[in-house]
């Protein structure tokens, strides 16, 4: 039997999170952030598009693995627990549709 790993979603703490631009997004000078693992995709898309100063009616894509757009209600820490890779969720953000 393997000893029960606890997850990040289940641990309460925070995860480092990766955010790199996609296509003409605006680049961000801080790109990796610690992150509480109970905030939301919504939560992420809102600091973007206030880190990088866009406008309430501009849209502001985010994808997990250049390839799928995650749900706005889903955790990060859930998203970090499936798609983490050398212990980072790395979130890709956009200002026009690029992938899935």
């Amino acid at each position: 039997r393997r000893p029960s790993v606890p997850t990040a979603a289940a641990s309460g703490g925070k995860i480092e999170v990766l955010l790199k631009p996609v296509g003409d997004a605006p680049i961000m000078k801080q790109k990796k952030w610690s992150v509480e693992t109970n905030k939301s995709v919504a939560w992420i898309i809102a600091f973007v598009r206030k880190y990088i100063k866009m406008n309430v009616s501009d849209s502001l894509f985010i994808y997990v693995n250049q390839c799928f757009a995650p749900s706005p209600d889903q955790s990060l820490g859930n998203l970090f627990d499936c798609f983490a890779s050398d212990g980072k969720l790395v979130l890709h953000y956009s200002t026009t549709q690029a992938w899935g």
